[in-house]
């Protein structure tokens, strides 16, 4: 297997949270393969760019992605978080 993804940090822990909105920081790091200070600095950014927003439920986050907006790469701008989402989580077809 190549040492390089085709997914940066941000996308895997948008994934994460779109496979499980209640999911804890630790468990996104331990996925993702990244602390979970990291973990955490990076639902921050994905917050305050406006790609998710954070809602206490008891002791616990739960997340909910704003699916409608652009991806930020320039050669996909034309694309939606949630398309991207909709085919990183879509369920594989059987043989």
């Amino acid at each position: 297997m190549p040492r390089w993804t085709f997914l940066s940090n941000h996308a895997q822990v948008l994934l994460c949270i779109a496979n499980d909105p209640g999911i804890r920081l630790r468990d996104i790091g331990d996925l993702v393969g990244i602390t979970e200070r990291a973990a955490h600095r990076i639902v921050r950014e994905l917050d305050d760019a406006g790609y998710l927003s954070r809602e206490r439920d008891g002791r616990r986050n739960r997340y909910t992605i704003s699916q409608h907006l652009p991806l930020p790469e320039p050669v996909a701008r034309n694309q939606r978080i949630g398309d991207l989402l909709d085919i990183l989580t879509a369920p594989t077809g059987q043989s």
